[in-house]
């Protein structure tokens, strides 16, 4: 271990617990350290208050400043992200938010452990995605986003590595919302005198927008579609070389797209706002005019199928009563978002001329 992550480990309440069998909160054992970032650290560790002591991610924020009213300001903030979250974690394809709490000015999210492997890692392991199989992680994750941000909520770091593929049932599983880290951030600015920025993101996947710590729906938007540029091309954003005079990404060479795909992506990854997609409803009404709903339909039905296969093979396994519940939750949802999704596309478009047509292909 470096001694970078040793000091981590020494300064933080989670990483003195790692390998002992001393409880946080006389709840959670402590395992390991699976992430860390500017804002804090996450660990995995197990619930052994509940049947079968399930693993649960930790994630402990620590706020750069200490001033007492900036603090009492921080958490209320805190508890009401936190709330927000909570809301969220109802979809399927964002982990559960199961707790929060501060501990001596320290902030702790407790969520659901989603077992299986970041898309940064599947690229890694098994290569680029064909045009097809990005057109579909496009579409799943674009139905997720327009959920987000229904609830008012920018997530502001979508990136492969807070993507993850599940390994129960195949889903793509959102991670790692950046609104708590970034409110707490801007507390932290207001206790000292000197301004300072507190940038919540990841170079190459935030656009400019996001750095002048103003970011829109449209910030997901174009980190989405960064994501797909990398899955596509196993190219990181920031080794693709830019247009000095626009700023704007050049990878049109790198890699043979179809002219209304790519042109999708094109639009999604401008610089400017302007010239960017304000929806994501704007861009699943321009994919399906490329992609047939007959297909659309079969990927749908699949995924289902695969999730049911999948529960139906790891059924003759010993599940505590709380796991077996939340999967059955989790698949009715499913189902429910499915049928909703489906009938909203057999409700006619209205043209700009007045006119109406069925909206089928």
């Amino acid at each position: 271990m470096s001694s970078f992550h040793s000091d981590i480990l020494q300064e933080t309440k989670l990483g003195q617990l790692c390998g002992s069998q001393e409880l946080f909160r006389d709840r959670y054992l402590v395992l390991r350290m699976i992430g860390r970032g500017g804002f804090g650290v996450t660990f995995l560790a197990k619930d052994v208050s509940l049947p079968g002591k399930p693993l649960c991610v930790i994630k402990q924020l620590c706020p750069k400043f200490s001033d007492p009213p900036a603090l009492l300001k921080a958490r209320k903030r805190f508890e009401k992200e936190a709330t927000i979250l909570s809301k969220l974690g109802s979809h399927s394809q964002i982990p559960m938010l199961l707790d929060y709490f501060v501990v001596d000015g320290d902030f702790f999210l407790i969520q659901e452990y989603i077992r299986g492997i970041t898309l940064a890692r599947q690229v890694r392991r098994h290569g680029c995605l064909s045009e097809t199989s990005a057109k579909r992680f496009l579409r799943e994750m674009l139905l997720l986003l327009e959920y987000v941000h229904s609830h008012q909520v920018i997530h502001r770091d979508i990136k492969p590595q807070n993507i993850i593929r599940s390994e129960e049932d195949g889903r793509l599983v959102l991670i790692d919302f950046g609104a708590v880290k970034e409110q707490i951030a801007q507390i932290g600015d207001s206790s000292v005198k000197i301004p300072t920025t507190q940038f919540v993101g990841t170079m190459g996947f935030a656009p400019p927008e996001q750095f002048a710590l103003r970011p829109v729906f449209g910030s997901d938007i174009y980190a989405l579609g960064i994501t797909c540029l990398y899955l596509l091309t196993k190219k990181p954003p920031l080794d693709f070389r830019t247009d000095r005079q626009t700023g704007e990404i050049q990878w049109q060479n790198l890699i043979e797209l179809s002219e209304p795909f790519g042109n999708i992506l094109r639009k999604m990854i401008k610089v400017s706002l302007q010239g960017r997609y304000k929806s994501v409803s704007e861009i699943l009404h321009d994919l399906d005019t490329e992609l047939p709903q007959d297909n659309l339909a079969d990927c749908l039905v699949n995924q289902v199928q695969l999730a049911r296969d999948k529960t139906t093979r790891s059924s003759s396994k010993s599940r505590s009563p709380a796991v077996k519940t939340a999967i059955a939750i989790r698949e009715w949802k499913y189902r429910k978002q499915k049928k909703q999704y489906q009938d909203k596309k057999k409700r006619p478009l209205v043209s700009t001329s007045g006119s109406s047509s069925s909206g089928k292909d």
